[in-house]
């Protein structure tokens, strides 16, 4: 049986989808054959200094989306933020950040470094817990290219994904998939072939009842309802 096939949208600097890796964790140890996860990205802060300041202007500005952001991660015992998130750094864009994971992706898809290292899934955590608790500009490319360096992969073989234009590729083909999926919404998960979709804080319960729920039904059966 060939293996359910999630696509996977998030921007790396939502907190949400900073608390919701564990349950993607969870989901790849608990069904390891049964499931394939496509991570996609979504440009909710591809401008984020303007976003957040024009948003959050009469509610305190980036100190009152600072202290949002804690609030929320103070529900969750699994993370933890820096105390001055999103006030003494803020990144300007999400987007470099998206282009340079897809570089990395792109050295998995070549056989570059092996694909059992899962270091695409590493890196995207590297740098969501650069950022969240030591507060890393991980929009700047220098900072990119030191995260990438503490994982043991080397500048001239990522910025050369970056160069042919394949890293922007992969980087426009998100961005056609989020209009072709409607996707406004960090994290969000497809799947059954987009006839299904879980949207922003899912609890891990609901996410596994899904699968199951896919994985004990026939391909070809339709809803009834």
């Amino acid at each position: 049986m060939e293996p359910i096939r999630i696509s996977y949208f998030s921007d790396l600097l939502c907190v949400w989808a900073y608390i919701a890796q564990v349950r993607l964790d969870e989901l790849e140890a608990n069904f390891p054959d049964k499931i394939s996860i496509d991570y996609h990205f979504i440009s909710i802060f591809g401008n984020a200094r303007e976003k957040l300041e024009t948003r959050w202007r009469d509610k305190g500005g980036l100190q009152g989306y600072s202290n949002h952001v804690q609030e929320v991660v103070k529900k969750f015992n699994h993370i933890t933020v820096h105390p001055d998130i999103w006030t003494m750094v803020t990144p300007a864009s999400s987007t470099s950040c998206h282009l340079f994971l897809h570089a990395i992706q792109l050295l998995e898809i070549k056989g570059i470094v092996p694909k059992a290292d899962r270091i695409f899934e590493k890196t995207i955590w590297a740098f969501r817990e650069a950022f969240f608790t030591q507060l890393a500009d991980i929009s700047d490319r220098k900072v990119q290219f030191e995260i990438a360096k503490q994982l043991g992969l080397k500048k001239k073989m990522i910025q050369s994904q970056i160069d042919s234009g394949e890293a922007y590729a992969l980087l426009s083909k998100d961005f056609d998939l989020v209009k072709e999926h409607t996707v406004s919404v960090s994290p969000t998960l497809i799947f059954n072939e987009g006839r299904q979709r879980l949207n922003g804080n899912v609890g891990y319960r609901v996410i596994d009842a899904n699968i199951r729920e896919l994985l004990n039904n026939p391909p070809e059966e339709q809803s009834w309802c």
